[in-house]
């Protein structure tokens, strides 16, 4: 009976170990450990560079902000009386937390219906969508991460319209957002990855 129980604790211990689907990388304020821990990131980021012109820095800091690099990542539940769930905040899900019918236009467009947010590459390829029409629409340069993320965050008309202007938090978020991609940037250079 005792040999039973050991193997089951070696095994629980085991098990806890193991990398759940979805978790972040270990060190997200470090872009070359994310990359080396996860070289499948990298070459998404560099996929989406070259088919859209989005510079991997910008594209990871993005993803940092949005989802901490969990694959399956959702808004947290709302509840009446603190304790029945009513269901998310919104749609988004995944990588670039897009929203389902951004996500469902987009595989209209560009991705396919087999494309899936929880996919570094199609999520990657998303946002790299996504903000090549922001450029279209707004004129916002690809590589402006601070007005690209306000528009991805806002929507390109709630750019247009600025009503992000009346957000101090987000314009807070988006100043982050920009300073990220400088700090991965420097570090991806560093480690020779760009």
């Amino acid at each position: 009976m005792s040999k039973i129980i050991l193997a089951l604790a070696v095994m629980l211990t085991l098990g806890s170990c193991a990398q759940r689907y979805g978790d972040a990388p270990r060190n997200l304020d470090d872009a070359c450990s994310i990359v080396r821990e996860r070289p499948s990131y990298l070459r998404a980021f560099k996929k989406t560079q070259r088919e859209w012109g989005v510079p991997v820095p910008v594209i990871m800091a993005m993803i940092y902000q949005e989802s901490k690099f969990i694959s399956d990542n959702r808004p947290p539940h709302q509840y009446v009386l603190g304790v029945i769930p009513v269901g998310r905040q919104s749609s988004a899900l995944g990588y670039s937390q897009a929203l389902d019918g951004t996500w469902q236009e987009y595989q209209r467009q560009e991705g396919g219906f087999g494309a899936k947010r929880t996919d570094i590459f199609d999520a990657t390829d998303f946002m790299g969508w996504y903000m090549t029409q922001t450029v279209e629409e707004t004129g916002v340069a690809i590589n402006d991460t601070r007005n690209q993320y306000l528009a991805y965050h806002d929507g390109r008309t709630g750019f247009l319209r600025g009503s992000w202007r009346s957000k101090s938090w987000l314009i807070r978020i988006a100043d982050e957002v920009a300073a990220r991609a400088v700090l991965y940037d420097t570090q991806l250079r560093r480690c020779g990855k760009l």
